[in-house]
């Protein structure tokens, strides 16, 4: 078992961790207890009452976090014509039909994609590649459409895309250290209240079981889950 540092260490034993805490209250305890010596990231980490195996218990979703998440991201834009100029006044990173190539030949420079849907037959044969990485542009979350600029205003906004894995469990980042308590308060909340959204109508009993959020290095926080049940 590796040793933990002294911070670390110290950080665990600085508070209660049979407790549950209400959201500023944790978020407060993961900004006290952030010790790295870069702005860590601030992460949430959900544990859902569903099954996933069962298609109609999938949780799935996209939420744009008011304050962003600290992120510099990087965006790709397939497009043509018109929808280029579209993407680049937006701010899109990189634009163009020919990264679709570049991706066949390994290129993989950037954290997410958008796509117009008439270039979806040059994109779909790309799945293989991008499916694993979650780099697949998909309608669901907004990444293939017509409105490119809007794709890539909302991505450099802040907005996020979750999917629950195959235990029920879900993470997300919703800011730095550096951010201000109230801030990450009010981007913890938006992403659970989209959670609460999503809750699909096969889940039963409890749905949102455990809810946790942490700096990059600092220990978990627990979070009393009936804190955002009028989210």
């Amino acid at each position: 078992m590796p040793r933990r540092g002294k911070n670390s260490t110290g950080a665990r034993d600085a508070f209660d961790r049979q407790l549950r805490y209400a959201p500023g209250e944790a978020l407060g305890k993961v900004k006290e207890l952030a010790f790295a010596r870069f702005d860590e990231s601030v992460d949430v980490a959900t544990h859902l009452g569903v099954d996933p195996r069962k298609a109609d218990q999938m949780v799935r979703g996209t939420v744009v976090l008011p304050h962003g998440t600290g992120k510099t991201v990087r965006v790709l834009a397939i497009c043509q014509g018109e929808k280029e100029a579209e993407a680049e006044a937006a701010g899109a990173d990189y634009v163009g039909v020919d990264y679709a190539d570049r991706i066949k030949d390994g290129w993989l420079d950037f954290d997410v994609c958008v796509a117009t849907p008439d270039l979806m037959k040059k994109v779909g044969p790309l799945g293989r590649i991008l499916g694993p990485r979650g780099l697949m542009p998909t309608p669901k979350a907004g990444t293939v459409t017509f409105d490119v600029a809007q794709a890539v205003k909302d991505v450099k906004g802040g907005k996020i895309e979750y999917r629950v894995d195959r235990t029920g469990n879900l993470h997300a980042a919703i800011g730095k250290v550096s951010f201000g308590l109230a801030a990450l308060e009010e981007n913890l909340n938006a992403f659970m209240s989209s959670i609460l959204r999503a809750k699909p109508a096969a889940a039963k009993g409890a749905y949102v079981k455990s809810v946790t959020v942490s700096s990059t290095m600092g220990p978990g926080v627990a979070v009393d889950p009936n804190s955002f049940t009028r989210a």
